[in-house]
């Protein structure tokens, strides 16, 4: 089993950082939709700074930036997973 699929197994936090017409689409299942530009507006969402995070977008790259904003924040244990379907199967 990969280290993505323990982290959500063990209860990590899934945020999608699509727009929310994107999330309401298709999204990965128990996944939160906070989209990058308001990530920083809404950090009190993401939850305690020392719990598990895992970010995705479409691609990777709006998921790369949220996951920097969320450590320069002081988050620590944050995964930029990629893509929605780089997202493992649960």
């Amino acid at each position: 089993m990969s280290a993505l699929l323990n982290k959500i197994k063990s209860g990590a936090k899934i945020i999608d950082v699509r727009t929310s017409e994107e999330f309401g689409e298709e999204h990965y299942p128990n996944a939160v939709n906070i989209p990058v530009e308001g990530i920083q507006s809404r950090i009190d969402e993401v939850g305690e700074k020392n719990s598990p995070v895992i970010l995705y977008c479409a691609s990777g790259a709006r998921s790369a930036y949220a996951a920097r904003l969320l450590k320069n924040s002081g988050f620590t244990d944050v995964v930029n997973a990629g893509g929605l379907y780089d997202m493992p199967e649960l």
